[in-house]
């Protein structure tokens, strides 16, 4: 059983690799014996973590909006270790606001600015798409590859607005189109490759995360946990075991498949 989850000698990209998540994924991956490619948009953070996990990692710089820059960092990857064979697709944004002050109005979806769903779009799909694309090919062409679309809870449900009330019951913001929207878009996404490349030995799965507990109000912590059977949000290594699996010989008869590691929050 040890052999089917062991990545050793793996070449393993993570996008958005300097997340909280990100950084987790990376260690997993690291962990499992996969040379390990963490990739974010940072040169300095990037190239000082890949440092931290070990000698045979790499820290890049990629863009994941620009197909010429994730072009010229493929080059790079296949120069110094000749394969591709893990992609995880982890690149995202989730709405943040500058001004809490004005995160109620600019978070309702009647006041939802358009340049902020369009950046959604670019990074949360079309990032997913270009490296996809290029780290995709490079696998088709050798004949196997894994690649893993990190998506959501809120790619398959629609948000509960409650939880971001305050202890006095006032909406503090709301969670906006633009993260459900992409997210969904990415589980399809995902059928689609499956079915596209499935016989040219690259497998392509989603994992659906729940939310991660990551300084939030005790508040929105205890509602949050309220809503999940196993009553607690997730900490930041619980998909670590999820993603070995995906990567790995484990899962070697799945792709197109979404496995939602949530808590239980899809359940009820």
């Amino acid at each position: 059983m040890t052999d089917l989850f062991s990545l050793h000698g793996k070449t393993a990209i993570v996008t958005g690799a300097l997340g909280l998540i990100g950084r987790k994924h990376c260690e997993a991956l690291a962990n499992a014996g996969a040379n390990v490619i963490v990739a974010d948009r940072d040169e300095c953070a990037v190239e000082q973590f890949a440092r931290h996990l070990g000698n045979s990692h790499l820290g890049i710089v990629i863009d994941v909006t620009s197909k010429e820059s994730v072009t010229v960092a493929c080059e790079a990857i296949l120069h110094q270790y000749d394969t591709i064979d893990i992609l995880v697709n982890n690149a995202a944004i989730n709405d943040m606001f500058e001004n809490p002050a004005m995160a109620k109005e600019l978070s309702a979806f009647e006041n939802y600015p358009l340049d902020a769903f369009q950046k959604s779009l670019d990074v949360n799909i079309t990032g997913v798409f270009l490296c996809s694309q290029v780290f995709g090919s490079v696998m088709a062409e050798q004949g196997s590859g894994s690649i893993i679309n990190v998506a959501s809870t809120y790619g398959m449900v629609g948000p509960d607005q409650s939880i971001y009330r305050n202890e006095c019951g006032e909406q503090t913001f709301y969670k906006s189109a633009a993260y459900p929207v992409t997210k969904g878009a990415v589980i399809n996404f995902t059928r689609f490759l499956a079915a596209y490349w499935g016989n040219k030995g690259v497998r392509v799965n989603t994992l659906s995360p729940g939310g991660v507990e990551n300084n939030q109000s005790e508040n929105f912590i205890q509602k949050y946990a309220a809503k999940t059977p196993l009553g607690r949000m997730a900490q930041a290594n619980d998909y670590q075991g999820a993603l070995v699996y995906l990567a790995s010989d484990a899962s070697a008869y799945m792709t197109g498949a979404n496995l939602v590691v949530d808590g239980g929050w899809t359940a009820i």
